[in-house]
């Protein structure tokens, strides 16, 4: 170490500029950082949506998972409406895979009682 200290910060130290550490949020020069998107409710939707439509021979458990993956689904769209999630259209498509699983997995069931 040299006499007048450590020497230079190397580049992409964290908040290098500001000698000992950063300002606290709400200071001048720091906006803080944004909060992350809640994409968690697209991401469920579109996995259930996929596992009702992939599945609907078990209709039971295909009707349940469908209408949970509408009901995520359109939570999550309302989510990215708002701007909270990046993941609308995600979320839309879960809400489309969710709907068709339940639609096979009615009719499979219909099919299954009468026959």
């Amino acid at each position: 170490m040299g006499p007048e200290g450590p020497g230079q910060v190397p580049y992409g130290y964290p908040h290098a500029g500001y000698p000992g550490g950063a300002p606290a949020q709400g200071y001048p020069g720091w906006g803080g950082v944004p909060p992350l998107p809640s994409n968690g409710m697209g991401v469920a939707s579109l996995v259930l949506g996929i596992i009702a439509a992939a599945a609907f021979c078990l209709w039971p458990v295909a009707i349940v998972l469908g209408v949970l993956a509408v009901i995520f689904g359109a939570i999550g769209r309302g989510k990215a409406n708002r701007g909270e999630a990046t993941n609308g259209g995600q979320a839309l498509a879960g809400v489309i895979c969710g709907a068709v699983g339940s639609a096979l997995a009615l009719a499979f069931g219909v099919i299954v009682l009468v026959t």
